[in-house]
C-alpha cells in the first residue's frame, strides 16, 4: 500500500522548501602558552549573503553574538572578540550605519585557561545572514584541549558541518603531538530529511516512467532499429566505437532532457518563490489540468500531438554527420519523433514539478530521472544484444499501454483542478466529486482492460493476456475500495490526495457523524472568540495574534501549524497522525493550534498590508503567513510545526512531516514538558 501510495502522491509533491544556510563554519585554536588559547572561527559567506557585526549598531540589523558557554570556573577571557574588517552601509529603510562581512569573516578570542582539568570550550553563536530576506541563524563549537603542558604547542583545527546546530571535535595525540580530525555530529533537519526522502522518490518515479515510456508504439519499435545502428558499426571492425556511440546516445538522450529544466534555474533566481507561486496558483494549476486532459484524450487515440515535420527532417538530416555530433542528432531525432507517446508523460513530468514549490532542482532531477529511463533500453541492448531475444514482439499490447497512460493522466488532471478549487474556496469539486470521478475513470479502464470496451486504434483481442487481466483486476479492486469514501471513509491508501473531508457536501459524514467538521458547526457557539472548529474538531486559530493571546489566557503553550490548503502531506497528517487518540487528547486539551494557511489568498486589510525585507508587497494572508515562516523560522515547508511559548521563543526544534505518530507524540510532549518548567 506505501508503494502505491507513493507512486499517487509523485506527480504532486506537497509544498516544500529547503533550509537556507548561506554561512559556514571552520574553526581553530592555537595554544599560546601552556594556559592560554586563541579561539579562531571563520565563517565563509555566500555570495551576494552576508552577516554582521558585533559592533553594527542598534536599530537596523541584529549584531552577531558569542557565548562563552563553560566559561565560570573554567577560564576566563582576555578582553573582547577580535573581528575582520568590516564594510560600512547606510540603510535607508533604518537611518542607521550597518557593519557588514561579505563572503568571509574571522573572529579571534583568546581564553586563559584556570581549570587545568578543562578538556573542552564551547561557545554559541547567533547571528542574522541577509540577501533578499534576512534569516537568523546559530551555530555551537566545541574546541577540545590537549593536556595543558608546553610541548603540546599546536594548532587544532576542526571543521565545523554545515547544518545550524554545529559541533566540531578534535583530539590530540599528546605523544606523537599529530592532529585526528573526527567526522562531524551532524544534526540533520526534519524538513531537509523530507527532502532526500522526496528527491529520492522523484527520481526514481520518473526513471520508472521513462522506461514505461519505452514501451508505447512511437518508442519501443524504434529500440530494435537504432540498437542495430550501433551494433552494425561493431561488425565493421570497431567493436569499442559502437558500444561508445551507444553509450553517447544515451548519454544525449539525457543531456537534452536535462537542458531543457535549465531556463527554470534562471527563473528561480530571478524570483526565489516562483515554484511556491505556481504550486499555490489557481489559474496555473487550471492550465495544467487542461494540459493534462489534453494529453490524456491523445494517449486515448482521439488524436496524435506530433513536433512539426519540417523540425523532425531537418534533425534526421543532422544526424548523419559522422561522430559525436551524428550521435547527439540520432538521440534528439529520437526524442523528436516520439514525441507523441513521450509528450504527455513529459507534460505530466514538468507540469507536477512545476505545481509544487520544490525548485528547479526538483525539475532537473525529474528531467534526468525521465530522460535516463527513456535512454536505458536503448544502451542496455546495444551493449548486450543477446538480450534483444527476450524483448516480446511489437502488437496491439503497445496501444494497450497507451490507453492505460490516458486513463491514469486523466484521473491526475482532477489534482491540479482540486488544487485550484481549494485555493479559490469554490466548492466545485468537493471530495465526493473527486472520489466519484476516479471511481469512473479507474473503472473504466477496467472494463478496457477485460475487452469490453476498444479504443480507436485497438487490435482486435481475441483473448486476453494474463498481465492484463491481472491489471484489469487491479483497476476494478481499486474502483471498489474508492466507493466507501462517499460515506466518510478515510480512504488511507490515497490519504491527502483528493480534498480534505472537511471539503466536502457531508463534512460531519453521510449516516454518521464524524469527527470532521465545517466552519459552520452547530457548536460554534462553545467556541472562543475567533475560533473555529479544524481537523477532528480541534479548537483552531487562524489568526497568529489571536491565538496567542487565547494561549496566554488559557496559560497553554502555542502550536504553529504552518500548512496549506493544496498540501498533500498536511492532510495525511490530520487524518493519520492528528487522528490517533493520545495525539489528538493533547491536540484538544494541552495546546492552543494555531494554523497558517500559507496558499489564502484572502486580501489583507490595506492597514496590514507591508512591504517585506526583499521588498515584496504582502497584502494577502498567504503572504503574510509565508514571510513569517521564512524570515522567523528559516523554512518554507509545509506542513511545518512549532510549539512555542508565550514570549515566542521555540520551546524545542521545529518539525515538518513527520508520519511516525510516536515520533509526533515524543515531539509534543517534550515541548509541553518544557513550557511547564
Amino acid at each position: 500500500m506505501k508503494k502505491l501510495n507513493y507512486i499517487l502522491l509523485l506527480l504532486t509533491f506537497f509544498a516544500q522548501g529547503q533550509i537556507l544556510n548561506p554561512v559556514k563554519w571552520k574553526t581553530k585554536s592555537v595554544q599560546k602558552s601552556e594556559t592560554e588559547f586563541e579561539l579562531i572561527m571563520e565563517a565563509t559567506i555566500e555570495n551576494e549573503w552576508h552577516m554582521y557585526s558585533q559592533f553594527t549598531p542598534e536599530g537596523g540589523a541584529l549584531p552577531t553574538v558569542f557565548d562563552f558557554k563553560n566559561a565560570k570556573g573554567n577560564y576566563t577571557l582576555v578582553g573582547k572578540t577580535k573581528e575582520s574588517q568590516y564594510k560600512k552601509v547606510f540603510n535607508d529603510i533604518f537611518e542607521v550605519d550597518e557593519y557588514y562581512f561579505a563572503k568571509t569573516a574571522q573572529f579571534k578570542q583568546t581564553i586563559k585557561v584556570t581549570n587545568t582539568k578543562l578538556k573542552e570550550i564551547k561557545v554559541y553563536v547567533e547571528y542574522q545572514a541577509c540577501k533578499e530576506q534576512c534569516i537568523q541563524q546559530d551555530a555551537t563549537f566545541t574546541f577540545q584541549l590537549p593536556e595543558i603542558k608546553e610541548e603540546n604547542i599546536e594548532t587544532v583545527t576542526a571543521i565545523v558541518s554545515d547544518t545550524n546546530n554545529i559541533n566540531s571535535s578534535v583530539i590530540i595525540d599528546s605523544t606523537k603531538n599529530e592532529v585526528k580530525n573526527i567526522k562531524e555530529k551532524e544534526s540533520v533537519n526534519d524538513s531537509k530529511e523530507i527532502i532526500e526522502i522526496s528527491l529520492w522518490l522523484l527520481f526514481f518515479g520518473t526513471l520508472f516512467a521513462g522506461i514505461l515510456v519505452t514501451f508505447t508504439p512511437c518508442v519501443f519499435p524504434m529500440i530494435p532499429m537504432t540498437v542495430s545502428f550501433f551494433l552494425k558499426q561493431s561488425a565493421s571492425g570497431d567493436k569499442k566505437k559502437g558500444r561508445l556511440n551507444a553509450l553517447m546516445y544515451g548519454f544525449f538522450i539525457v543531456l537534452i532532457y536535462v537542458l531543457i529544466s535549465l531556463p527554470f534555474h534562471l527563473f528561480e533566481k530571478l524570483s526565489p518563490t516562483i515554484f511556491y507561486e505556481i504550486s499555490t496558483n489557481p489559474y496555473l494549476n487550471i492550465f495544467f489540468f487542461i494540459i493534462f486532459v489534453v494529453f490524456a484524450i491523445s494517449f486515448l487515440g482521439a488524436f496524435e500531438i506530433t513536433m512539426p515535420s519540417k523540425l523532425a527532417n531537418k534533425v534526421d538530416n543532422a544526424s548523419n554527420k559522422g561522430g559525436f555530433t551524428g550521435v547527439f542528432f540520432m538521440a534528439l531525432t529520437l526524442i523528436i519523433v516520439s514525441f507523441s507517446c513521450t509528450g504527455p508523460a513529459l507534460g505530466g513530468v514538468i507540469g507536477s514539478v512545476l505545481s509544487t514549490d520544490g525548485g528547479a532542482t526538483y525539475l532537473t532531477i525529474a528531467m534526468f530521472g525521465f530522460g535516463l529511463g527513456l535512454a536505458f533500453p536503448f544502451m542496455i541492448f546495444a551493449l548486450f544484444p543477446s538480450m534483444m531475444g527476450n524483448l516480446p514482439k511489437s502488437g496491439g499490447w503497445l496501444n494497450t499501454v497507451k490507453v492505460v497512460f490516458g486513463f491514469i493522466e486523466l484521473a491526475l488532471a482532477f489534482k491540479f483542478l482540486s488544487m485550484a478549487d481549494l485555493v479559490m474556496d469554490w466548492h466545485l469539486l468537493e471530495r465526493e466529486t473527486f472520489i466519484a470521478i476516479w471511481i469512473g475513470i479507474f473503472a473504466t479502464m477496467a472494463l478496457y482492460l477485460f475487452g469490453k470496451i476498444t479504443m480507436p486504434h485497438d487490435s482486435p483481442l481475441q483473448h486476453i493476456s494474463v498481465g492484463r487481466l491481472l491489471l484489469g483486476i487491479l483497476s476494478l479492486t481499486f474502483s471498489i475500495y474508492l466507493i466507501p469514501g462517499l460515506w466518510g471513509a478515510p480512504l488511507n491508501i490515497i490519504s491527502g490526495f483528493p480534498p480534505p473531508m472537511s471539503y466536502s457536501e457531508s463534512p460531519n459524514g453521510v449516516g454518521y457523524k464524524n469527527e470532521f467538521s465545517n466552519n459552520n458547526s452547530t457548536e460554534s457557539d462553545e467556541l472562543p472568540e475567533d475560533a473555529y472548529y479544524g481537523p477532528h474538531k480541534i479548537v483552531s486559530f487562524h489568526d497568529y495574534d489571536k491565538g496567542l493571546a487565547y494561549a496566554k489566557k488559557v496559560n497553554k503553550p502555542v502550536l504553529i501549524d504552518f500548512t496549506g490548503k493544496t498540501c498533500v502531506n498536511c492532510r495525511r497528517m490530520e487524518e493519520k497522525v492528528w487522528s490517533q487518540e493520545q495525539i489528538l487528547s493533547i491536540l484538544k486539551n494541552e495546546v492552543v493550534l494555531i494554523s497558517l494557511y500559507v496558499d489564502d489568498r484572502t486580501e489583507l486589510p490595506k492597514e496590514k498590508v507591508y512591504t517585506n525585507k526583499s521588498e515584496k508587497l504582502i497584502d494577502t494572508y498567504g503572504e503574510k503567513w509565508s514571510d513569517l515562516s521564512i524570515n522567523k523560522y528559516e523554512a518554507n515547508i509545509q506542513p511545518y510545526y512549532v510549539l512555542m511559548a508565550h514570549d515566542e521563543s521555540n520551546l524545542n526544534k521545529p518539525v515538518g512531516y513527520t508520519p511516525d505518530a510516536d515520533e509526533y507524540m515524543n515531539w509534543l510532549r517534550d515541548g509541553i514538558s518544557k513550557f511547564k518548567k
